[in-house]
């Protein structure tokens, strides 16, 4: 059977936030089994948590913001996607702002973060949702959709027109049952235009961002000196995205995922029409000693048994 994991040790990182610019820091804590994801706000009092849920994404904008007015936690997307590429289903994770720290704009910073804490496995059954029927929604020609798949696989397509963008690196599709997320995504940073940067400055916004934590466009290129850390490192940022926002399930996924254009609002109301449809899905365990499940539940632990053992040369 598949455990449910946490951390063996609690763990902290500082950083900026990417909208407020302030200085925050982030705290990883153990948790005991089906206790779940959990936000908490450490420079509020008194101090106020949240359980991971579709239903408490409550900003989609610019980034996934959990919470209430009283309570917000921004940004959030890039630390859930590095707790579901490493299998994690039980921690407590402080924050004493607002927002999660950007980092270098991509996941790798919280992979660090969660090796260094050691992964530890748990008495209990890990749940998955299964897709077991086509459920997809639309805005305009923006799409995203659940089917069913014998892993967790994510296709997604992106369009924007801009001379920094061509179809040859529009298009990913990666199946994380078989290939790196650590590889092929982590590394992977957020981006945006230099038009949009101003604007959201001047209204309060981006104080954090820069050229160290996002790739930053110009109306004809990257502004970057180093470049792209992937060719098609858009698209792939959007995948890192798209892992993070389905997290929010807090359980990992076994189905495909395909998106056109889609981004945190599409992901999340995806996710609303999911739970709704309770025939389009089940909560499953996977037991590696059945004949049914046994490639499956292996593929699976070969995804996150290279998150632990992965070479120290990949992590930087």
């Amino acid at each position: 059977m598949i455990l449910q994991r946490t951390i063996k040790n609690s763990v902290s990182t500082t950083g900026v936030g990417l909208h407020t610019g302030e200085k925050v820091t982030l705290t990883l804590s153990p948790a005991k089994e089906d206790h779940g994801i959990v936000f908490r706000r450490t420079d509020l009092d008194p101090l106020i948590q949240i359980q991971v849920s579709p239903l408490i994404v409550t900003e989609t904008k610019l980034c996934s913001t959990i919470g209430a007015d009283q309570f917000k936690i921004s940004t959030v997307e890039h630390i859930m996607s590095a707790l579901c590429a490493s299998g994690i289903d039980n921690i407590l994770i402080d924050v004493n702002g607002s927002e999660v720290p950007i980092m270098d704009g991509s996941s790798i910073a919280f992979i660090h973060l969660i090796k260094s804490a050691i992964i530890l496995e748990q008495l209990k059954p890990k749940k998955f949702v299964v897709i077991n029927e086509v459920i997809e929604v639309t805005d305009g020609d923006k799409l995203a959709r659940f089917e069913p798949h014998q892993g967790f696989m994510i296709d997604f397509m992106i369009d924007f027109p801009h001379p920094a963008f061509n179809d040859e690196d529009s298009h990913v599709s990666i199946d994380f049952f078989k290939e790196s997320y650590i590889k092929d995504i982590s590394r992977a940073r957020t981006f945006g235009f230099m038009q949009e940067v101003e604007y959201l400055r001047t209204n309060g916004l981006a104080r954090g961002g820069s050229l160290d934590n996002a790739i930053v466009l110009d109306e004809y290129k990257v502004l970057n000196e180093d470049g792209l850390r992937y060719s098609d490192e858009f698209v792939r940022h959007k995948i890192l995205d798209a892992v993070g926002d389905l997290y929010m399930l807090g359980n990992p996924i076994i189905g495909k995922f395909t998106a056109y254009k889609s981004g945190h609002d599409l992901n999340n109301k995806l996710l609303r029409a999911l739970i709704k449809n309770t025939q389009s899905w089940s909560l499953e365990s996977l037991d590696i000693n059945d004949i049914e499940m046994a490639g499956l539940a292996k593929n699976y632990l070969l995804m996150t048994d290279e998150f632990k053992s992965v070479a120290k040369e990949q992590l930087q």
